[in-house]
């Protein structure tokens, strides 16, 4: 049987572009008249997000407009319901609710916020069968149990919620291949397997996990020819899963059964020598989602360590950011 993979040109970058991806993510989003401007309202907040971590990571963090930022983090704030929507005129969302509460974290101004009304925005989305509901509309997605925990971790508020109804609903997602979906009954996806051992570590309870069967699963996602992650079994290769693959191995301490050497050409080949920022694969159009999750999958897969600051492989924040709130996740020992 065959994979689907890419090929990486000759020519493709094979040197870490710092100074471009901090010039490509200054830039991203000044012009409001821009097309791509207009149609990403609906995740503008998670874009901010993606912007200040990955400057984060690049240790030019110093260079974002910190105040212009937080001015609009707190536009996004819903007062009816607690949550933080996207942007104004857009439904809160928990999703976009984290991102709010990352950006702050980052910045160090988690004091401006209102802690209590995340608190109990997040509390009024936990079902009765342990799931959580994204917003008020009621999709339930292992997603959503993974921020609600992450939400209450950073604001140090875990013991607003009795866990153990929500950890036996992710435990209904495990599947026969040691890995997680959606819902019960759900196919495995390298992404729902980043948010459910995520959600298992922040709640306690990872040694649920089977973690060789899960790992093996994992690795299997790296492709022979490009050395880059897929999702899912016979899925072309992407830069993201170079965090949701290498994140949740780190948690699962597992990191050294991934071809770290080859997965690393694979996300410099992606960058963009002109404009600078990574995309999905060598030769598309970059953007901050792929910047971000590319940048941190070379920092915990040890890649030019010298210029990239240490991020946390649960979170997806820099290790320093945790340090300064004194926010200590601990791991399963394996």
């Amino acid at each position: 049987m065959t994979s689907r993979d890419v090929n990486i040109k000759s020519d493709a970058p094979k040197d870490l572009l710092l100074d471009l991806h901090c010039s490509y993510l200054l830039k991203y989003g000044e012009s409001e008249d821009d097309f791509e401007f207009a149609v990403t309202d609906f995740l503008r907040i998670s874009g901010v997000y993606w912007c200040v971590t990955a400057m984060d990571i690049m240790q030019k963090l110093d260079l974002m407009k910190k105040e212009e930022i937080i001015k609009f983090v707190l536009e996004c704030f819903d007062e009816s319901s607690g949550g933080f929507r996207p942007c104004y005129g857009h439904d809160p969302h928990m999703l976009y609710t984290l991102s709010a509460v990352q950006i702050l974290t980052t910045f160090d101004s988690l004091d401006r916020l209102q802690t209590d009304k995340v608190v109990s925005y997040v509390k009024s989305l936990y079902q009765p069968d342990g799931s959580f509901f994204g917003d008020k509309w009621g999709e339930v997605d292992t997603r959503f149990s993974f921020v609600a925990a992450a939400i209450l971790f950073l604001l140090k508020r875990m013991a607003a919620i009795d866990w153990q109804p929500a950890v036996e609903f992710v435990l209904k997602c495990m599947n026969f291949d040691g890995g997680f979906g959606t819902r019960p009954g759900s196919e495995s996806h390298s992404g729902q397997i980043y948010c459910c051992v995520g959600f298992l570590t922040l709640t306690g309870s990872l040694n649920h996990v089977e973690v060789d069967k899960l790992s093996w699963w994992l690795t299997e996602r790296q492709l022979p020819k490009s050395g880059g992650l897929n999702g899912r079994p016979e899925k072309l290769p992407d830069v993201c899963y170079s965090w949701w693959v290498i994140a949740s191995l780190g948690m699962l301490d597992r990191i050294h059964w991934i071809d770290a050497k080859k997965l690393t050409g694979f996300i410099l080949a992606s960058q963009d020598p002109e404009t600078g920022g990574i995309a999905d694969r060598p030769g598309d159009l970059p953007d901050p989602f792929h910047t971000l999750f590319g940048l941190a999958g070379l920092s915990l897969i040890g890649s030019d360590n010298s210029q990239l600051k240490a991020v946390n492989p649960c979170l997806c924040m820099t290790e320093d950011v945790l340090r300064r709130h004194e926010l200590k996740i601990d791991y399963l020992p394996i």
